[in-house]
C-alpha cells in the first residue's frame, strides 16, 4: 500500500484524462456532424448514380445545373401511386426549363423479391408504363439512396436547387402540380431564393 506523500491529496490524473477525452469525443462529433445527419434543407445533396428503365448508368450529375425533384418511391407503395400522376402533370408543366424530376425505385431485382422495406418487388417498367410517365425513372433495388438521403419511408422527395442544395423535403404523397410547388419549383429555376 502506497501512501501520498505528505500534505499532497490524491491524484488530479483521472480528471484530467477522463477531460481530455471528452474533449475529443466533443470536437470530433462536430468536425464530423454532417456524417450523422440526415441531408435536408440547405445541405448539399449527396451524389447518387443507379441504372435506368433503359439500362444505363444515371447519376445526380447529369442533371447539373438543373432543378431536381428526386422522388423515392416503390411500386407497392398506395401514397406513391397517388402522387406519380400530378409528377407527370408537373414534369409535363414545366417542360423545356432545367428541371428534371428523379424518381428512384427500390423495389427488389424482380418482381416477387423483396426490396429494402421487406415488401415484395413489383416491376417499375410497368408501373411507367400503366400510368404514362416519362420522366427519368432509376432502380436502386439494394435501397442505397435510401441509406444516403437517410428516407424512412416512401414516398420521400427533395427539391435540389441548380446549386446543388436541398431545398425542401416532403415526406409523403403531395400534390406536385399545386401552384404553390409550381410557383416555388420556378422560383428555384430562376435561381431565385426558396
Amino acid at each position: 500500500m502506497t501512501k501520498d506523500a505528505p500534505g499532497k491529496g490524491p491524484s488530479n490524473l483521472p480528471y484530467l484524462i477522463t477531460s481530455i477525452v471528452a474533449l475529443v469525443i466533443i470536437v470530433t462529433a462536430w468536425t464530423g456532424r454532417e456524417r450523422f445527419q440526415a441531408p435536408g434543407p440547405g445541405g448539399p445533396a449527396p451524389h447518387f448514380e443507379f441504372v435506368d428503365l433503359a439500362g444505363e448508368s444515371v447519376g445526380l450529375d447529369d442533371f447539373e445545373d438543373k432543378v431536381v425533384l428526386l422522388n423515392v418511391w416503390a411500386t407497392w407503395c398506395p401514397p406513391c401511386i397517388y402522387e406519380m400522376p400530378s409528377m407527370q402533370r408537373l414534369y409535363e408543366m414545366l417542360e423545356g426549363e432545367p428541371f428534371e424530376i428523379v424518381a428512384v425505385s427500390v423495389d427488389g431485382r424482380r418482381a416477387g423479391e423483396s426490396g429494402p422495406l421487406g415488401r415484395l418487388a413489383g416491376d417499375p417498367q410497368a408501373f411507367a408504363d400503366s400510368l404514362g410517365l416519362t420522366f427519368t425513372i432509376l432502380h436502386d433495388p439494394e435501397g442505397r439512396i435510401m441509406r444516403s438521403y437517410r428516407t424512412v419511408g416512401v414516398p420521400e422527395s427533395f427539391l435540389i436547387g441548380r446549386d446543388g442544395r436541398i431545398y425542401r423535403k416532403v415526406s409523403g404523397a403531395t400534390e406536385w402540380d399545386h401552384p404553390s410547388y409550381v410557383q416555388y419549383i420556378q422560383r428555384l429555376i430562376r435561381n431565385e431564393e426558396g
